[in-house]
């Protein structure tokens, strides 16, 4: 018993681990071997490994090796078997590749994967090798591969301050942090170097080189640092978890979630990485904004795409990003911070050459004094980005051009005001200029409306204060009025142009609330699938510019194109089949196929995943931007789930359609069999009559007298089996079960069907000590007679029909086989249902009713009826009832009582 309720287990908790172990059981296991450098040992480790468990049993399969020559490593792979790779064409050269589509049909139990961080050549499913091994693991598949510590994404920027080399393959953080298992493989550095100058890690021209380069002991010293230090987070994330499960978690409780701040400025990726690396340390969420301002938005576009292109590293990294539109950068991220509960900032330490950084700095300290500010060194090597030359001209001329303007604007002012100086007061005159400003800020923005204010001061002094046409003061109160007008002008003008790029912003959000809206709207009558093919497309079309194609699955989980969809500007299917199978994004923008021109989004229901919605855009930069994902994810949500409200109403349908059907032919069933019956009596009656008659009728007409006897005796056993059915329907058999034996039943249905078997030759087999089993007499006596029926039926003359009773465990079993030619494969179930006819029968009589009666009856019984291949080698249909416990009779309890 638990003492208080904060002793007990959450539920959720709990569920929500059992389903996490249920993944992680479904999963396949990585182990990942990690070193400080090339020539540690990796790939050797992993190979030695591999041959112990190829020793204990086991069949590793080599799917990618790589063992730069070196000779003791090569030796480990004789006896292991290697996966062939796959040849593809790039510029004119054939580049062998892992081939992954192989590797999952061959379904190994572990394979071997080495240099995790390997880009794959162009034309692969995934252009990262990590990602390949994804998709293994996604299989059950258990996978081995190495890593060094410079491959990582978080410690890229460092190893390159460290080494002053910065390589270009990388592996997410959060893929190692997922391995089951992390392998240190650990060197001194005066050992590596030894091995480098034995030709033990590269040949020697290369050796030669490396040593000079990377291979610096300094370097060598501060990477296995990095290793180790690495690894030791690696072990405290295990501790961590060890805690939780064992709900030790008062020890480890985090201390807040990261907000790291990003900008256009140098640094910005060393402020992502570093955030990363340090939400890894204390197991804490993070997240990534960038505050977009007036000034910012009129940056070029590269400017702006590197932007984008970090908060994707972010968001690679772990990250939530976000971008914020205000005029405030400070205040935007102090909101952000208080509004997702995030207890440290982290930004770029302030330099002298950014005055705005450290004002930034400032600001946060005084608005949030209770959020903890963390400032990140400047990355070495990082210098801005520079911007084409013909876009920095484009850009300048615009800028230069709205300056003109604004002046322009301000010196019109005066000229037209001249004229009406004898009309109009001084303080009007300043009116317009005020005027002026306001509308150039609307306009042009905040630099065109500074530049207006001082060229309309300049001109309000040179045109109409005395003396005029100079810029002589005769009366010094005007200096203050020209003071006042700066001012005045310079406040009005900001403010005009922030509440500008606020409404600009707005009308934004306004446009994406109303297209959800709208969407959703539409979405709501749709009650067929191609309404929501037309409706998603034509609002992704006016909402993002895009061309959209809803990919649907049919039967057998194959995407289709739509009726009359244009295969010309198709999207690839392949790839949308990937997608739909992962229920993850694929092609542009994405990790798998990103050289594809389509982004392939799955539409993900609550039941299952319902398509994929493929689009093509016009400006592929849009998908980049979080909130224009943010909204496309929701667009799919939308139609996902619409499409699930189709599906589930078309099944409704059908259901109520079914019952309808039902309903009317048990009705009709039990109309006709009550009206037939009573003529067909009569008409068995007088039948039976005329074989009788005295004197007997001549020999023609008493054969035919035979015939109709017959055939209204056929005709009467069909009416009895529609007027059985529709009461069985209907609930209105009530069983009289006693407990008897089943040799009494057997014995009258092999009286009841003797006419039907003439001719075949009847076997029984009933055990002597077949207990008593509770049962309806004659309705189990009907079961057994349309079974023989049957089996005579379909059967020739001189065939056998076995009877066979048995006891199995808990059941008494009866089974009807005959030696014919059986049910054809694939409708066994099919049978048991109502009017449905043998292949033979379609030339007889009989409406397909005799089997569902069976099931029917021995379903009312607590039993069940089902076919298989007979030992003879034609149907068998076996009866299993429930043995229960019998009653003792009085004569075995006076036998068993003492003398």
């Amino acid at each position: 018993m638990f003492q208080n309720d904060s002793e007990r287990p959450d539920p959720d908790a709990l569920l929500a681990q059992v389903q996490s172990q249920q993944r992680r059981d479904a999963r396949g296991r990585l182990r990942i071997y990690f070193g400080a450098s090339a020539g540690v040992g990796k790939t050797y480790a992993m190979l030695a490994a591999a041959r112990k468990l190829q020793a204990e049993g086991h069949a590793p399969l080599i799917g990618v090796i790589e063992t730069h020559g070196r000779a003791e490593t090569a030796a480990l792979l004789d006896g292991l078997e290697l996966l062939p790779p796959r040849a593809l064409s790039y510029r004119g050269k054939s580049l062998g590749e892992f081939d992954l589509d192989a590797a999952l049909a061959r379904r190994p139990a572990l394979i071997l994967m080495d240099e995790l961080a390997h880009s794959n050549a162009p034309g692969s499913r995934h252009p990262k090798r990590w990602q390949d091994v994804e998709e293994l693991l996604d299989a059950g598949i258990d996978v081995f591969s190495t890593v060094n510590v410079q491959h990582l994404e978080s410690l890229n920027d460092v190893v390159g301050g460290i080494t002053g080399i910065r390589v270009a393959e990388t592996v997410p953080d959060t893929v190692f942090d997922a391995a089951d298992e992390v392998v240190l493989v650990d060197l001194p550095a005066d050992e590596l170097l030894a091995r480098l100058k034995s030709g033990r890690v590269y040949q020697a021209p290369q050796a030669e080189r490396a040593s000079r380069n990377f291979f610096r002991k300094g370097n060598l010293i501060a990477l296995r640092e990095l290793a180790l230090r690495r690894t030791a987070d690696r072990i405290e994330d295990d501790v961590r978890a060890y805690r939780i499960e064992k709900s030790i978690d008062t020890v480890w409780k985090t201390a807040g979630a990261l907000l790291a701040c990003v900008g256009p400025r140098p640094g910005s990726e060393h402020v992502v990485r570093s955030t990363a690396r340090l939400a890894g340390q204390l197991g804490a969420d993070w997240h990534a904004v960038y505050v977009e301002t007036p000034q910012l938005q009129r940056l070029p576009a590269e400017r702006r795409e590197a932007t984008l292109l970090t908060l994707k590293l972010a968001a690679e990294l772990g990250a939530s990003s976000a971008v914020v539109a205000g005029a405030d950068i400070a205040a935007a991220i102090v909101d952000y911070a208080r509004e997702h509960n995030l207890s440290k900032i982290v930004m770029a330490r302030g330099h002298r050459t950014w005055p705005w950084r450290t004002a930034h700095l400032r600001r946060i300290t005084a608005m949030a004094p209770d959020i903890d500010l963390l400032e990140i060194g400047d990355a070495a090597h990082a210098p801005a980005p520079p911007a084409p030359a013909a876009q920095a001209a484009t850009t300048g001329k615009h800028r230069w051009l709205a300056f003109g303007v604004a002046a322009a604007s301000s010196l019109a002012t005066a000229l037209l005001a001249t004229p009406l100086v004898g009309y109009l007061d001084l303080a009007n005159i300043a009116m317009l200029f005020l005027l002026v400003v306001v509308l150039v800020a609307v306009r042009l923005g905040r630099g065109a409306s500074v530049v207006a204010t001082c060229v309309g001061v300049a001109c309000f002094d040179f045109f109409f204060v005395e003396p005029r046409f100079s810029f002589a003061v005769s009366d010094l109160q005007y200096v203050v009025t020209f003071g006042v007008m700066l001012a005045v002008g310079l406040i009005t003008g900001h403010l005009t142009a922030g509440l500008r790029f606020q409404a600009h912003v707005a009308a934004h959000r306004e446009r994406r609330s109303r297209a959800l809206y709208e969407f959703a709207r539409e979405l709501s009558g749709a009650l067929q699938t191609e309404q929501i093919f037309d409706i998603t497309g034509e609002f992704i079309r006016r909402t993002f510019g895009a061309r959209a194609i809803l990919l649907v699955p049919d039967l057998d989980g194959r995407l289709q194109l739509p009726a009359g969809a244009d295969t010309a500007g198709a999207p690839d299917i392949g790839v949308a089949q990937w997608a739909y199978d992962h229920a993850e994004s694929a092609g542009f923008g994405t990790g798998t196929l990103p050289a594809s021109r389509c982004f392939y989004l799955p539409l993900v229901a609550p039941m299952r995943t319902r398509g994929v919605l493929a689009i093509e855009p016009e400006q592929q930069r849009w998908i980049l931007i979080p909130e224009q994902r943010q909204q496309l994810d929701t667009f799919a949500a939308l139609a996902a789930i619409a499409l699930e409200r189709v599906h589930y109403i078309e099944v409704a349908q059908g259901a109520l359609v079914n019952m309808e059907t039902e309903r009317l032919r048990n009705s009709l069933l039990a109309a006709l069999s009550h009206d037939l019956r009573t003529p067909l009596t009569s008409l068995v009656g007088l039948s039976e009559s005329l074989t009788r008659a005295k004197p007997p009728l001549p020999a023609a007409q008493l054969d035919m007298a035979h015939s109709l006897h017959g055939e209204a005796l056929r005709m009467s056993a069909l009416v009895a089996n529609l007027l059985d059915m529709a009461r069985l329907q209907s609930g209105q058999v009530k069983l009289h079960l006693e407990w008897q034996a089943l040799e009494e039943a057997v014995g009258t249905a092999l009286r009841l069907s003797a006419g039907p078997l003439s001719g075949h030759i009847v076997t029984t087999s009933m055990p002597a000590d077949l207990p008593l089993v509770r049962f309806d007499a004659v309705l189990l006596e009907r079961v057994l007679c349309n079974l023989l029926e049957n089996a005579a039926k379909h059967t020739a003359r001189g065939s056998r029909v076995d009877i066979a009773a048995a006891v199995d465990g808990a059941w008494a079993t009866l089974t009807v086989a005959d030696n014919g030619a059986g049910v054809a494969a694939g409708r066994e179930e099919e049978m048991f249902e109502k009017f449905t006819r043998g292949a033979r029968e379609s030339a007889g009589s009989g409406v397909g009713l005799g089997l569902a009666i069976c099931r029917a009856i021995v379903e009312a019984h607590g039993g069940t009826i089902g076919y298989a291949r007979s030992d003879l080698g034609g149907a068998a249909f076996i009866i299993r009832l429930p043995l229960g416990q019998p009653p003792a009779t009085p004569d075995l309890e006076q036998e068993a009582s003492p003398a």
